[in-house]
């Protein structure tokens, strides 16, 4: 949801189609050539990675959501306010992004991809409180963080988990942490061109089970196109009979944000309160006539400002927004990224990043340092050792020396084996 969907009955919706063509249309209309491409042409001119300009924007987005990251993880102290905290991390987004691009000859739309959020201990995803929220963190709490920015609607989205404390994080909640990092370092190894996306849905369920968790049903991991949060082509984190994606091979010069999420309990989030959810987006393909003056209000300022990606309510008139929002909910126009719970006293961790699957290998730009973790198992499985051993680069013919990519903010050029029955993974 998102950067992520949680399938089920309350869940969004998986994909939204058509979105590309009305991004072209919203934002490059004016260009003759574009207007004389098909859809198949301008899809493939927007996604192309080996445009320099195209790799760039990516790049300059992830640098601001990393920074933007590091700046959230040091406010999660005791008694700071969540809603602040998040705040501050849109803020940070919208401010950086706007420095950006200032004298371009088009217009470059940019800014917050996805609203920055805090989810705490058992709160699996999407808790974005408004500004009448009172929810602080405490000593021990284990907080999620999810993030998104882009740079003319090339997105880049990272998530990272962190324990409000001092000194190194042990018992279950190392566990879990651990679990979701190696995890998401083996999926960084996996989701590579010529592979499937089950290999990726099945390695990851083993990574956790090595740790004794769980990795959470319903998590889709999305391929990334231009202005789109929730491409066609995604990895399923648990292949169940009730949940099934299209099999889906990775191809050199696509983007993925890799999500993964794990807990200590069960693994089956439940929709406890609907009015918890903040978090939106507008369904493109969807349209009705609403009947209240606030709705039609609200919607309209919605396409206004959020035609295209996920915004959070606080952008809104909240008392308006609060009326408004349920019938645009009721009749499709809006999708909503509902805050799921596992049971109290379970942990949840999550680690989210964007790859760009290069010519020379994957290029893991989003990421943040793991604090120390002492957990109680290590891997011992000969298979998950392995996959950690694959390298992300991919080796040119005749000897030549490896291209070094560019370092942005915990990011290595080329991941080396790790070790995983310690906390210190590379944050390729």
């Amino acid at each position: 949801m998102t950067s992520y969907d949680i399938l089920g009955e309350n869940s969004a919706c998986i994909t939204v189609t058509g979105a590309p063509s009305l991004a072209a249309a919203n934002f490059t209309r004016n260009s003759t050539a574009w207007k004389t491409m098909s859809d198949e042409e301008r899809e493939e001119k927007e996604l192309d990675l080996t445009s320099p300009e195209v790799v760039t924007k990516y790049k300059n987005a992830a640098e601001i959501v990393n920074k933007a990251l590091q700046l959230v993880v040091k406010e999660c102290k005791p008694k700071a306010k969540i809603v602040d905290i998040c705040e501050k991390g849109d803020a940070f987004i919208r401010e950086q992004t706007g420095n950006m691009y200032k004298n371009a000859k088009k217009k470059i739309e940019r800014g917050v991809a996805f609203p920055t959020c805090l989810s705490v201990n058992n709160t699996v995803c999407h808790f974005s409180p408004l500004a009448s929220d009172t929810s602080e963190l405490q000593e021990g709490d284990m907080v999620k963080i999810d993030m998104g920015c882009h740079i003319d609607g090339f997105i880049a989205v990272v998530a990272h988990t962190h324990v409000v404390q001092e000194g190194p994080v042990t018992s279950r909640k190392a566990d879990v942490v651990a679990a979701a990092n190696t995890a998401a370092e083996v999926a960084l190894r996996l989701v590579r061109p010529g592979k499937n996306n089950k290999d990726v849905t099945d390695a990851i369920q083993k990574v956790a089970a090595a740790y004794d968790c769980k990795i959470v049903e319903g998590v889709l991991s999305h391929q990334l196109k231009q202005f789109v949060i929730d491409g066609n082509k995604v990895i399923l984190s648990v292949s169940n009979p009730d949940t099934r994606v299209d099999d889906a091979e990775f191809e050199e010069n696509e983007v993925y944000a890799v999500d993964i999420v794990a807990s200590t309990g069960e693994g089956k989030p439940k929709l406890l309160d609907e009015k918890q959810t903040t978090i939106y987006k507008r369904a493109v393909d969807k349209n009705y006539h609403l009947k209240m003056k606030t709705s039609r209000f609200i919607f309209s300022e919605i396409n206004q400002k959020f035609p295209i990606l996920p915004f959070t309510a606080r952008a809104l008139e909240e008392k308006r927004a609060r009326l408004g929002l349920v019938e645009c909910v009721n009749h499709d126009l809006l999708q909503p990224y509902p805050v799921l719970h596992e049971k109290p006293g379970d942990y949840v961790a999550h680690i989210k990043f964007t790859v760009l699957l290069m010519p020379n290998g994957s290029d893991r730009i989003t990421s943040h340092p793991l604090q120390e973790l002492q957990p109680t198992k290590t891997i011992d499985d000969p298979e998950i050792k392995a996959w950690l051993a694959l390298g992300t680069k991919t080796k040119k013919k005749g000897g030549g020396k490896k291209k070094k990519g560019k370092k942005g903010e915990g990011e290595k050029a080329d991941a080396e084996p790790m070790d995983a029955s310690t906390n210190d993974a590379p944050a390729s």
